[in-house]
């Protein structure tokens, strides 16, 4: 799956879509991701100035990312947004810095009624990186912060 098709089914663009290409999918049940970590990233700009690190925070989203994909590549999950609910067992091998390239891999462990678990993991060259235990929401588009704005705009009028 190449860019055009993950933003498809993504809403996150520059600079917070964190994942390149899916390599694998198996829609509903796993999706392998690749992202090329470069110099250019914005962040390592305050992350750490000479000593470049890529925040764990973000690599939680990527593999968050990775499980959207899989998820809402099924069908009726067409038109949804995928919302990170939770992190459990997150751990951190090894820093991520520019030039790595992550192999993102989130399988969906459990999945009904809009609500779904995964495991994942990062590794670079073979070496695992990071891993986690991810809580989805699937929840209509427009109730991402659409709804809020209707509700604003009428309270206005």
């Amino acid at each position: 799956m190449e860019l055009s098709e993950i933003m498809e089914l993504l809403p996150h663009r520059y600079p917070f879509l964190l994942v390149d290409r899916i390599l694998e999918l198996e829609s509903g049940k796993r999706a392998v991701g690749l992202k090329n970590v470069t110099c250019n990233e914005p962040f390592f700009q305050g992350h750490f100035p000479g000593w470049p690190v890529m925040p764990g925070v973000l690599l939680l989203e990527a593999m968050a990312q990775v499980g959207a994909v899989a998820l809402l590549a099924l069908p009726n999950n067409q038109g949804k947004l995928g919302l990170l609910g939770g992190v459990n067992k997150a751990r951190f091998r090894r820093r991520v810095i520019p030039g790595d390239v992550l192999r993102i891999e989130t399988a969906i462990i459990k999945s009904r009624s809009g609500v779904g678990h995964g495991e994942a993991r990062i590794t670079v060259d073979g070496e695992r990186v990071a891993e986690a235990e991810l809580l989805f929401a699937l929840v209509p588009a427009k109730g991402a912060g659409g709804e809020r704005e209707d509700r604003k705009q009428e309270s206005l009028k």
